[in-house]
């Protein structure tokens, strides 16, 4: 593989991203490729983004399909082939509507919306936590007060509450007031924290006696990542709307809210909209990457493959004090230290392993769930070299 020198200057790139290391060229498999021809395995996966890992032929021949078919965009004013079977295949397992955006904040801002036009309330509840987004409304909902205070007011409205605390969610989600409440399965950037299935069950109950929305946002944590298609089957609760992003695009900006058939039919013409949304080229990449993932015996290797990494971590964390807790589901793992996580990320990468942060004392775990047993074992035999 011939590997182009990079000359570009990052200066010219607004500095709202502290970026590290390497520059990076190409991709294969598990595997980023410095401009040097370095390897580096990758734990990270665009943040949750690359399931497919990189150059997957499934992504790459059906960009080429989509390619050949001329049609990149012709906007939601006309129909279009790809963005209706996609929006089929979602709903064979939720039922209800699709809505198409770009991103997960897009999303969660469009559910947030949609509830409050179903409902006639205005009021949402969100989580310690939580993440779910850095637009006005989605930040609003996000529990990093450093996040927020930059550029309050925000949304008015919106109740951060106890994660697990039933009787703080009792009190704060109310008949009169509340339109929705959103709440990820397994929280991401909260430091990988799977919800207990009966904190949902609670939540799915007293939703239904208030008559607000349930949203799960399972934009890091749906689409296969904990080896379910999505996250919340492992509680057999089941909301009133899903947020989808991260992996659905296959790398290509892509979001999804799935919309219960009651939500949908409070919704008219211009209630809503996007230009992008849903569009050819990403919607036939989007349907190839469901199709893969869904398919149970890929959602079988990745809860395999979750397992083993799970006892592998539970391992670590019982063999050295700089560790407290592994946490996580499939292939979404948190490792809780005893001390600031940055630095370990950063001696990670100097042995050419890519982890990331999920708060400060947290290092996340999200490779590509197309990783093989090698990979997994060689990249956590670097870890425990650099927690030794």
């Amino acid at each position: 593989m011939t590997l182009p020198l990079t000359t570009t200057d990052a200066t010219a790139l607004l500095g709202v991203y502290a970026r590290v290391g390497p520059t990076f060229v190409a991709g294969e498999g598990s595997e980023l490729i410095a401009e040097d021809g370095a390897r580096y395995l990758d734990f990270v996966a665009g943040i949750a983004v690359n399931a497919l890992g990189y150059n997957s032929p499934v992504i790459r021949d059906a960009v080429l399909r989509a390619l050949d078919s001329g049609l990149i965009h012709v906007s939601n004013l006309y129909r279009t082939e790809a963005g209706e079977r996609l929006a089929a295949e979602l709903t064979k397992s939720f039922g209800g509507q699709v809505f198409f955006c770009n991103s997960g904040a897009e999303a969660n801002e469009g559910a947030f919306k949609f509830a409050r036009k179903w409902s006639k309330k205005t009021e949402i509840v969100a989580f310690s936590g939580s993440f779910h987004g850095r637009l006005f409304a989605s930040l609003a909902a996000t529990d990093r007060p450093d996040y927020r205070r930059p550029f309050e007011p925000l949304l008015a409205g919106v109740q951060i509450v106890p994660l697990d605390d039933v009787e703080a969610a009792t009190r704060a989600i109310t008949k009169e007031r509340t339109a929705a409440v959103i709440i990820e399965p397994v929280q991401g950037e909260g430091g990988v924290r799977p919800v207990a299935p009966d904190f949902l069950a609670f939540l799915r109950e007293h939703c239904d006696a208030t008559g607000a929305a349930l949203i799960f946002d399972e934009v890091q944590c749906g689409l296969g990542r904990t080896g379910t298609l999505f996250a919340s089957e492992a509680s057999d609760v089941v909301p009133d709307m899903v947020t989808l992003a991260k992996p659905l695009g296959g790398g290509l900006p892509m979001g999804a809210i799935l919309v219960s058939d009651a939500i949908a039919a409070a919704l008219a013409p211009g209630d809503h909209a996007t230009t992008f949304g849903g569009g050819p080229l990403v919607a036939t990449v989007a349907l190839e990457v469901l199709r893969t993932i869904s398919d149970p015996d890929f959602l079988a290797a990745v809860r395999a493959k979750g397992d083993w990494l799970g006892a592998r971590l539970n391992r670590l964390a019982s063999s050295t004090r700089r560790v407290r807790e592994a946490r996580g589901r499939g292939l979404m793992w948190g490792l809780e230290l005893n001390e600031l996580a940055a630095p370990v990320v950063a001696a990670a990468r100097e042995r050419h392993l890519l982890i990331l942060t999920a708060g400060p004392t947290v290092i996340r775990i999200v490779p590509p769930l197309t990783i093989t047993h090698e990979e997994l074992e060689r990249g956590v035999t670097i870890l425990e070299e650099v927690l030794a």
